[in-house]
């Protein structure tokens, strides 16, 4: 498909689900699914240009991964880390522009600092915008941003008339970014485990069978392929 030449969604959204569950059925430690998936998130953010996808957010580690044992979350911190040395390069070549949302407070200095220095680094790229959602919960966001909507009326930089249903996404982790077009969640778990909450009110969704570490790039044509089928109203009937 050429790139800009699409009936398809312009911003995906996935929920890497199932790096566990796969390295499990392998007989192997989870960390190493997790190793698996951080691989195949090269391959899809690689798609995005041919199947005119601009928009790319992915689920990396919620506010909720905190409750896994010790040893798993360390691993996946350093895992990150190691991601984000080893893949700067290639990004930067690939003209993928790549932003972090979540709250960073709970983070090791180390990690975000890397994160601060990559999304400098590809600021003024254009061609995919990668977004990587770490220490994200979507009720959390919309607590923070609730906060500095209040304190930005309390200091009367806002009038409380003038709050409506489209003055919190300004506030959002997410007010650089469109509201995504088509949810991904692979693994065959069917929810939504607290992520894009408020951005995904009009979105498509797609659960699908497939473990993340699975998920190949034609995995994810053919998921793309599907969303054009669909009729999307946004609560409007055709006549």
């Amino acid at each position: 498909m050429a790139e800009g030449t699409h009936n398809g969604p312009n911003h995906v959204a996935i929920i890497m689900d199932g790096n566990g569950r796969w390295a499990q059925m392998r007989g192997r430690p989870r960390l190493m699914g997790h190793h698996a998936g951080a691989k195949r998130v090269r391959e899809i953010v690689e798609a995005c240009p041919d199947e005119g996808v601009k928009y790319l957010t992915i689920f990396a580690f919620s506010t909720e991964n905190w409750k896994r044992t010790q040893a798993e979350v360390a691993g996946l911190m350093k895992l990150f880390r190691r991601y984000i040395q080893r893949e700067a390069r290639d990004l930067m070549a690939n003209g993928v522009r790549v932003r972090f949302i979540g709250d960073r407070v709970r983070l090791d200095d180390k990690l975000v600092r890397l994160m601060d220095e990559l999304e400098l680094m590809t600021a003024d790229n254009d061609r995919v915008h990668l977004t990587v959602a770490i220490n994200y919960g979507g009720r959390d966001e919309v607590a923070r941003a609730t906060k500095r909507l209040a304190q930005d009326v309390a200091a009367g930089k806002l009038a409380p008339k003038d709050v409506g249903d489209e003055t919190l996404p300004k506030y959002l982790d997410t007010y650089f970014l469109p509201d995504p077009d088509l949810v991904i969640r692979t693994s065959g778990e069917a929810r939504i485990s607290n992520f894009l909450l408020w951005q995904s009110a009009y979105a498509e969704y797609e659960f699908i069978e497939t473990l993340w570490p699975d998920f190949t790039r034609q995995v994810f044509a053919d998921v793309l392929a599907g969303f054009q089928t669909r009729d999307r109203r946004f609560g409007a009937v055709k006549v």
